[in-house]
C-alpha cells in the first residue's frame, strides 16, 4: 500500500493484541506491511469500574479511535460488542474480517452448567445483560460484579476452589501438594496467589474471548443456549476502524467478510433504533441463512423479570428496513418502557 507499515493500533490486553494480530495476519496475506502499535484506554485505566459506568460502549475505544482520526494510527481494532453505533465523523469501520463464536458461556471449576449450580451459589459478570438473563432463567442464583481480563476473572473464578484445596494439605504432606501443584493447569496456578473478595462459583463470559487467547483449552466452557440467553449485538465479531477514503476501501476489499457484516449491521441497526446501548440488558443475534438474515431479539429488565422477544426471518435484499422495522416492533410491545427503566437505574 505504501513504503511505510500500516499502523494498527490495539489495547495492551492478551485478547485485543490477539484480536489485532488476526487482522494482521490477514492483511499481511495480501502482502501488506503492518505494525502493532498498544494504547492504553479509558477502561484499562479503571478496572475496577464496571464497563457501563466507563463512558458506556465507548470505554475501550475512544483513545484508539481519537488516534487514527488525527493520523498517529492507520487502524483500530476493536470487539465488534465494544463499537458505539454511531461513529465519529470521518470514521468508518472498514472491514469485518471474522467471528468467533457468539454466545456467551459458562465456567466452573466443576465443568458443569448454571443448572447444576446449588441455590444461592455466587456467578460472576460484568454485563446488564448477562445477569438479566442469568436472573430470569435461575432466580435462585447470585449475581455478583467481576471486572478484569479474561484470564483476571477466571483467576478470581478458581482462587477459592484451588485454595480450598490447597488448605486441606498438612506440613508434612509436602511432596503430595508439591504433586497436586504440578497437576493444576497454569491458569488454576496463578489464582493460587490471588486475593478475592468474592468466592465465585461460576463465571458468564464470552465464548469468544476464551477461543482467541486459547484459554477454552484450560477450562470446560458451557454454551448458553441463545434462545434463552441472546448474545450482545456484535459479539464475537471483530471491527477494524480507519479512517473513511481510499485505504479504507482497499482494506476493504481484502479483508471485510460480507455475510458477516450483513449479520452484525443488523443487531447494531436494532441496537441503534432500540437505543439501548449497553446500558440496558438488550441481546441482539442475527445469522446470514442464503436469502435470509435469521435474527433474535430479547430485551429485559434489569433483574430479569421481565422479557420483549422476538425471532424473525428478515430478507437480505432490505436488510436494514426491516431491522429498523423489527426495532419499532419491540417498541411498541414495551421495550422502549424496560430500556427507559434501565436508563434510570443507571442514573
Amino acid at each position: 500500500m505504501n513504503d511505510e507499515p500500516l499502523r494498527i493500533g490495539t489495547r495492551g490486553s492478551v485478547l485485543a493484541r490477539r484480536q489485532a494480530e488476526t487482522v494482521a495476519t490477514a492483511l499481511g496475506n495480501h502482502g501488506v506491511d503492518v505494525e502493532l502499535v498498544p494504547v492504553e484506554t479509558a477502561g484499562d485505566r479503571h478496572r475496577d469500574r464496571l464497563v457501563q459506568r466507563l463512558g458506556r460502549t465507548g470505554a475501550f475505544v475512544r483513545a484508539l479511535d481519537d488516534r487514527v482520526l488525527d493520523g498517529e494510527l492507520d487502524v483500530a481494532v476493536h470487539s465488534m460488542k465494544d463499537i458505539p453505533t454511531e461513529l465519529p465523523d470521518g470514521l468508518v469501520v472498514a472491514a469485518v474480517p471474522n467471528r468467533a463464536e457468539p454466545r456467551d458461556v459458562v465456567v466452573s471449576p466443576t465443568g458443569e452448567g448454571l443448572a447444576a449450580l446449588d441455590p444461592g451459589a455466587t456467578v460472576g459478570t460484568s454485563s446488564v445483560r448477562r445477569r438479566a438473563q442469568i436472573l430470569r432463567a435461575h432466580p435462585d442464583l447470585t449475581v455478583e460484579p467481576v471486572r478484569g481480563n479474561v484470564d483476571t476473572r477466571l483467576e478470581k473464578l478458581y482462587a477459592a476452589h484451588v485454595k480450598e484445596t490447597a488448605a486441606e494439605f498438612d506440613d508434612d504432606d509436602s511432596d503430595e501438594q508439591d504433586e497436586w501443584i504440578s497437576s493444576l493447569t497454569e491458569l488454576e496456578r496463578a489464582a493460587l496467589d490471588r486475593e478475592v473478595d468474592v468466592a465465585f462459583d461460576a463465571l458468564v463470559l464470552s465464548g469468544a474471548g476464551l477461543q482467541r487467547i486459547e484459554l477454552d483449552r484450560q477450562v470446560q466452557p458451557t454454551p448458553r443456549p441463545i434462545a434463552t440467553a441472546v448474545p450482545a449485538a456484535g459479539q464475537g465479531a471483530i471491527a477494524v476502524t480507519m479512517r473513511d477514503g481510499d485505504l479504507a476501501r482497499r482494506v476493504h476489499s481484502m479483508i471485510d467478510k460480507p455475510p458477516i457484516r450483513v449479520a452484525v449491521t443488523v443487531e447494531r441497526t436494532l441496537l441503534a433504533a432500540l437505543g439501548g446501548g449497553c446500558i440496558a440488558p438488550i441481546g441482539i443475534n442475527a445469522v446470514v441463512q442464503g436469502e435470509i438474515v435469521h435474527t433474535r431479539v430479547q430485551v429485559l429488565d434489569t433483574d430479569g423479570k421481565q422479557a420483549i422477544e422476538a425471532t424473525r426471518d428478515l430478507p437480505i435484499e432490505r436488510h436494514l428496513e426491516s431491522a429498523t422495522e423489527l426495532a419499532e416492533e419491540l417498541a411498541d410491545r414495551g421495550a422502549r418502557d424496560l430500556i427507559a427503566a434501565a436508563a434510570s437505574d443507571e442514573q
